[in-house]
């Protein structure tokens, strides 16, 4: 046998081994839905490895590592940027379906795609593009939306077909994605049907990063503090054990060992109740999953309890902290400038962009332009468009 035969059974061996090892309602890469435009399977990669590998290099990808996260990119280098986010919640997806033997490369593929189509300035980029949106176009803006047309429509890599033609599976795990700051948005993607278990994975690997992150971020930031954080309970217990086990750790090493034990009591509680969520309905396929009344994957009420307390602090005492929210007001008056400017005048946009608006929605064409710059490029381009002394 040569090598080429046993790459193709080697594809073989991955799906057979899915079959045998994972849940029954786990999601099989043997059994997808297909993709938008048919193609041949790899050889030795299986659909949702491919989509996985597809993300990876795209365009959209790569800038993420200039996209704030909460706290905008030249403010320092140690704060998590969009891509490690990203990448965070990946590796927190993996180990949930892991524990729950569901499809590891489909959960990491949907975590690495959820945010692509994010605007710079984080959530302060979105908020202006849907003000922009509604008021000039009569539509509305959402990271999830975009993120679906960059991989639809936007990444232009292959001869054969527009965007990265991912499965169905990976698109729907981007349109049906919901946490407390995205709304799903699943009107193709059959809405009354839940999305599988990989998907509603990342719903929760994405908040359990961001709750845990920002409190790092902040922390690390002195917009936070420890005596205030302490109000949270469930902070101040994990910080308790800690003292307990450690009693010597310096400040910077508790507080990595305190958030570490809170991601993990977050992916346990998680792990631990949608087992018990997924006997007590009676799961025992991917159908049953689909057509469950609810979502499956959810913590326990008293994690959910406490996790809403948490947010709550985080809200108050960091993400409407001054600094935070004068990083905020600059952003929308960036973003709205730009995307001003160019609806004024589309030959300002780069000839690509430009020749686009003459045959499409120039609201559209602006939003993707502004939707896929990173951070820094925004803060180039408005100096470029408003400081006189700035070569163009």
């Amino acid at each position: 046998m040569n090598d080429f035969e046993n790459a193709i059974n080697l594809r073989h061996e991955i799906e057979r081994s899915e079959e045998q090892t994972l849940a029954p309602y786990a999601a099989l890469s043997s059994r997808s839905l297909g993709r938008k435009y048919p193609e041949e399977d790899h050889p030795y990669r299986t659909r949702f490895q491919r989509d996985r590998d597809r993300v990876i290099h795209s365009a959209a990808f790569r800038r993420l590592e200039y996209k704030t996260q909460v706290f905008v990119n030249h403010e320092g280098d140690h704060y998590r940027t969009r891509l490690t986010h990203t990448l965070e919640v990946a590796q927190i997806s993996r180990t949930i379906a892991r524990g729950l033997r569901l499809n590891e490369d489909l959960a990491e593929t949907i975590a690495l795609v959820h945010d692509l189509g994010h605007t710079p300035f984080g959530h302060a980029g979105e908020e202006a593009l849907d003000g922009l949106m509604f008021e000039h176009a009569d539509t509305r803006f959402s990271h999830n939306r975009q993120s679906l047309r960059v991989v639809e429509h936007i990444e232009r890599r292959y001869p054969d077909f527009p965007g990265l033609n991912l499965t169905y599976e990976t698109r729907e795990g981007i349109v049906k994605h919901a946490t407390s700051y995205d709304i799903p948005e699943a009107e193709d993607y059959e809405p009354e049907l839940n999305a599988t278990l990989e998907a509603q994975i990342v719903n929760f690997a994405d908040e359990i990063a961001y709750n845990c992150h920002d409190v790092d971020d902040g922390l690390f930031s002195d917009v936070l503090n420890l005596d205030g954080i302490a109000q949270v309970p469930l902070w101040q217990g994990l910080y308790e054990r800690s003292q307990s086990q450690y009693p010597e750790l310096s400040k910077s090493k508790r507080q990595y060992h305190v958030i570490r034990m809170l991601i993990n009591r977050e992916v346990t509680d998680l792990i631990q109740t949608t087992a018990r969520e997924i006997t007590a309905s009676g799961i025992k396929s991917i159908e049953d999953v689909r057509n469950c009344d609810s979502p499956i994957m959810r913590f326990s009420d008293v994690l959910s309890q406490d996790n809403a307390r948490l947010k709550a602090y985080l809200m108050d005492n960091m993400y409407r902290h001054w600094r935070l929210v004068r990083m905020t007001s600059k952003a929308k008056r960036i973003l709205t400038s730009l995307f001003d400017a160019y609806l004024d005048n589309p030959k300002q946009l780069p000839p690509k962009y430009s020749a686009a608006a003459e045959n499409e929605s120039p609201t559209q064409v602006i939003c993707d332009y502004i939707a896929g710059m990173t951070d820094r490029f925004a803060l180039l381009e408005y100096k470029k468009l408003f400081d006189p002394f700035e070569k163009v």
